[in-house]
């Protein structure tokens, strides 16, 4: 017997109703549009990070790691449009990873499950970027201005400022021109730190367990001279703070998704006064929000960890392979079934683990520096 019709818990006609979808998430891209959107969730200033995690994995299996990560993601990403190819054909299209999951699994609960996942991942993401385009600001500042007085805490107001500015933008396309310039920017920095110290990948060879949660702090310590030319590393820093910039405005759409689809009427126009104030509030607060956490808690290194182990791990790691199996239902005996499984297990446990000593970290640093501190722990 063939599988029974499945009714889609979303349907297309509900989405004309749907503000999120119609104004957030509104289809007039191109392919190459989501190519920019996707670099610029995908490559980041993390990378300024490797160091950092080279100090406490070590060469060999740090490489291990980072190999095995990248190979397992890419496979999860197949897995994903495989899922989204089955449903479509089933006259089942989704725009959002939380109804597809709450469609493909069956259940309720798991709709709202992804979505505090979902939500965990982009408000950290978007503390994280906050707080760290704010430390280049002063980083910037404390070369120009040694004895300056400007505190941590009045950059990422200022961060908060321009995010507040730029959060206005309405619609997830709207970002395709600053995801392109996030795309050049990445590619800029990264040919800059390269240029300039041989060793981006590469710095646990250089600092050792010293290195710094981002390495540019460390090629431009605050006692004594800088490891490169300063106006290369300076040139570095600027461009990490632009694409910061960018990310927090990516990693912040699924947010303003759900404000939007519980705020605005899509019967009258995405610029109506009627649906201009809530945005313009709504948006606001949020990044109010995001940068006073940031400013109370600077643990940079300390929310990247916490942040992929309760959100990036099960959404890139448990959910794909889950979603395939049950999709698809390959046997039991099958290479696919088991690899799946096992790569299910392996990061689950992971997760846990890292959840636990992420959070103990956090415990740890917090009695390193005071509320509203003016230096970035970790």
């Amino acid at each position: 017997m063939g599988e029974r019709p499945r009714v889609d818990p979303f349907p297309e006609n509900r989405r004309e109703e749907d503000a999120g979808a119609v104004f957030v998430l509104q289809s007039k891209g191109q392919w190459w549009h989501a190519g920019f959107h996707l670099t610029t969730a995908i490559v980041g200033p993390t990378i300024l990070a490797l160091p950092f995690v080279f100090r406490g994995l070590g060469w060999g299996l740090g490489f291990f790691c980072l190999t095995v990560m990248g190979v397992v993601t890419f496979y999860s990403y197949y897995l994903m449009t495989k899922v989204l190819q089955h449903c479509e054909k089933a006259g089942r299209r989704h725009i959002r990873f939380r109804e597809l999951a709450a469609d493909v699994l069956g259940s309720g609960w798991m709709f709202y499950f992804v979505i505090f996942i979902q939500t965990a991942i982009n408000t950290g993401i978007g503390i994280g970027a906050i707080l760290l385009a704010a430390e280049c600001l002063k980083i910037v500042y404390s070369n120009l201005v040694p004895n300056g007085s400007l505190k941590l805490y009045e950059f990422i107001a200022m961060v908060t400022l321009a995010m507040i500015v730029l959060s206005q933008l309405p619609t997830f396309h709207s970002l395709r021109h600053i995801n392109l310039g996030s795309l050049l920017l990445s590619l800029g920095y990264t040919f800059l730190v390269v240029a300039a110290c041989i060793y981006a990948v590469s710095g646990y060879w250089v600092f050792g367990n010293k290195a710094s949660s981002n390495i540019l702090k460390s090629l431009l310590p605050d006692e004594g001279p800088s490891l490169a030319p300063t106006w290369v590393l300076g040139l570095a820093v600027i461009f990490v703070l632009l694409q910061l910039l960018a990310i927090g405005l990516v990693y912040s759409q699924v947010a303003y998704e759900i404000m939007e689809k519980n705020s605005a009427d899509v019967k009258q126009g995405m610029f109506s006064r009627r649906n201009l104030i809530p945005r313009l509030i709504l948006r606001t607060l949020y990044m109010i929000f995001c940068g006073f956490f940031a400013a109370m808690l600077p643990f940079f290194g300390d929310i990247n960890a916490v942040v992929g182990a309760i959100g990036f791990i099960p959404l890139d790691f448990v959910l794909p392979m889950l979603l395939y199996n049950m999709t698809y239902k390959p046997p039991r005996t099958s290479l696919t079934y088991w690899i799946n499984v096992s790569i299910m297990i392996i990061f689950t446990g992971t997760g846990i683990m890292g959840a636990f000593s992420s959070v103990r970290q956090l415990v740890v640093d917090a009695n390193q520096f005071k509320l509203f501190s003016s230096e970035v722990v970790g």
